[in-house]
């Protein structure tokens, strides 16, 4: 359509004044009515197809949406549980060691002497002890009591050392004649009115549970004999070589540690709780808030009167993997997932509100009414223009013959039935109005056509656009930083080291290339005179690194503990490393112990780098000690 000064070339104006010509007033008002007939159906079928356009857009969108929102809840759930997973592995681990020592002191008494031991002290509180507290009519007047306290007082620095590199919160070993060898900071709260109270650990859960199932096990919860908190215990028994019951190692999981780590996750309208493999609620300070009545200690998920509830609970106990299903839990409509934590063989149940996840699409349905709504302005601002003109063109216009008032007809009205009929045949899978060369008339008709088409087309990309932003959308990166926080507690940190030693300082600082990494140091005193430094790197980058050096970190600590000589420290590493290596890691290390009293540093290289002496007159020297190979 052009222009010349006022004049229109091509346009509905220029076919009105031809029409002038050629026709006759009859004619002229046949034509008009049939021209306003289908501008108006033309109107109410844009209409309804925006209708069901609307429509169809919505239910695209939540079906997609909902599937790419199951996925992504069942990862974030997978995550958490993996997470929860390793602090009870670690708890699972730490027992495990003591467990081993235990057992090697009991099936060689004789190669170990008989240390000193003592109880509780109201002084101890905030100091990392090993304490002795008895039974009711227990004491070491006992023989066999003194000797087996004795023998297991040889763990002591092994046990608090544990505590301190794992951040735990205490660990334990329980004879059966009734005597409670307990290693927290917390020991000196065992007084009570100016006494000690009697404790008998062969009345606690953990200890009968362990001792009945004879393997590891992890209790669903109780009070903390000591504290009064809330905790889960994990306890493994340990046989003498006669196959009897000599003792029972333990320590506990206390349960704001795992709320913490749930909590730092835990986004609006998303609940979690934890279920033990009988089907048993684990009481944490979240359960309160999830949205079921059958939070009872004693209620078996598994028999639960809510079906979905009841059907998740039973497929993740039995190994399966659920999918995430949708259901009311009492107070709404809840997608709902389960994910194994391996360790104690229990549940991470993940509930996220169905009307919180469907406020994308609620979004988008309103974003697509707005955007049908100004089309439909837009185009009967036009029409309305459109038939304004023509009216007034064929009012005023003259008589004109029939045969050319009958051919214009039908030059304007042919390609408004063909726009309508493209637009009825819309459908689901082809949502896209696209221009054809009929519609290029050079008017107003084409200009209709072109804003259904570019409408039509945007629909199409936003749609795209919604798609892929729900598919691609951000993987939970939580456990990184978890794990980024952990691994640098692990690194000593505090500065100055050892506050109350003036004859020598020390320093160490590490920056992971990832947010976790394999490099590690450590330094830490083996007794008042024996200083144990080491510098180690492990295979590899990133969480499995990190995993790695956890493990080596706390092998090492422990043998140098136990008064090794470097070269003895990183064998006996390098054979407890290669027992259970599937994944065929190495690290290397240099490790030294300083005598303090005389300056002599005795080390050891495992195929590390050299170490560099900065000397008196500032001069540096590469230190080629002998290489070993790695561990």
């Amino acid at each position: 359509m052009k222009r010349f000064k006022n004049i229109v070339i091509g346009g509905i104006q220029n076919k009105i004044f031809n029409l002038i010509l050629v026709t006759i007033l009859l004619v002229t008002a046949v034509n008009l009515m049939v021209y306003m007939y289908h501008s108006r159906m033309l109107s109410d079928l844009a209409a309804q197809s925006g209708e069901q356009q609307q429509d169809a857009i919505g239910e695209i969108t939540a079906a997609v949406m909902n599937d790419a929102f199951a996925k992504n809840l069942q990862r974030t759930n997978n995550a958490e549980a993996r997470i929860t997973d390793e602090m009870f592995d670690a708890v699972a681990d730490r027992v495990s060691f003591i467990a081993e020592c235990t057992e090697e002191l009991f099936a060689h008494p004789e190669n170990y002497p008989r240390r000193p031991y003592a109880e509780p002290d109201p002084e101890d509180d905030g100091t990392w002890t090993a304490r002795v507290i008895y039974a009711e009519g227990v004491s070491d007047a006992d023989p066999q009591v003194a000797a087996h306290l004795g023998l297991i007082a040889n763990l002591s620095d092994i046990m608090i050392s544990l505590c301190q590199s794992c951040n735990a919160a205490n660990a334990y070993i329980a004879l059966p004649e009734g005597v409670h060898f307990y290693v927290s900071a917390t020991a000196g709260s065992w007084y009570e009115d100016g006494r000690i109270r009697p404790y008998d650990p062969r009345k606690r859960g953990w200890y009968q549970q362990a001792a009945e199932a004879g393997k590891m096990i992890f209790t669903e919860g109780e009070e903390d004999a000591n504290t009064g908190v809330y905790c889960i215990e994990c306890a493994v028994p340990v046989y003498g070589t006669d196959g009897s019951l000599v003792a029972v190692a333990g320590a506990d999981l206390f349960l704001d540690e795992i709320q913490e780590v749930m909590k730092s996750n835990t986004i609006e309208g998303e609940f979690q709780l934890m279920v033990s493999s009988a089907g048993h609620v684990i009481h944490i300070p979240q359960a309160e808030e999830f949205p079921i009545d059958e939070t009872d200690p004693e209620a078996d998920l598994r028999e639960s009167r809510n079906a979905v509830l009841s059907q998740i609970v039973n497929e993740g106990i039995n190994g399966d993997v659920p999918d995430v299903l949708l259901g009311d839990l009492g107070d709404g409509e809840y997608y709902v997932t389960a994910s194994a934590i391996e360790t104690p063989g229990w549940l991470l149940l993940l509930a996220y509100s169905k009307e919180t996840a469907e406020q994308s699409a609620v979004l988008l349905q309103e974003r697509m009414a707005e955007i049908q709504q100004e089309a439909a302005l837009v185009y009967r601002d036009k029409t309305g223009k459109s038939r304004l003109t023509a009216l007034v063109m064929m009012i005023t216009a003259t008589l004109a013959t029939l045969a050319g008032a009958i051919m214009l007809g039908k030059r304007i009205v042919k390609p408004l039935n063909l726009i309508t009929k493209r637009i009825s045949q819309l459908a689901e899978d082809n949502l896209e109005f696209k221009m054809e060369d009929a519609y290029r008339t050079g008017d107003e008709i084409e200009e209709l056509a072109q804003s259904f088409a570019s409408i039509s087309h945007k629909t199409v990309v936003y749609m795209d656009t919604i798609r892929r932003v729900t598919a691609e959308k951000e993987r939970i990166g939580t456990e990184l930083t978890l794990a980024t926080q952990i691994q640098a507690a692990m690194i000593p940190h505090i500065v100055p080291a050892f506050p109350d030693r003036t004859d020598f300082d020390i320093i160490g600082s590490m920056d992971p290339a990832k947010e976790v990494g394999g490099d590690f140091y450590d330094y830490f005193l083996i007794d008042e005179d024996h200083l144990c430094m080491v510098m180690a790197d492990v295979s590899g980058k990133g969480v499995p690194a990190a995993l790695f050096m956890m493990a080596s970190k706390i092998i090492l600590q422990s043998l140098a503990m136990m008064g090794n000589s470097p070269a003895e420290i990183l064998t006996r590493a390098n054979e407890a490393i290669c027992s259970n290596n599937e994944a065929e890691m190495f690290v290397t290390v240099w490790l030294g112990i300083l005598e303090l009293s005389t300056g002599r540093l005795t080390a050891a290289n495992a195929g590390h780098e050299y170490p560099v002496l900065k000397h008196a007159d500032g001069r540096f020297e590469l230190f080629k000690d002998k290489h070993g190979f790695v561990i």
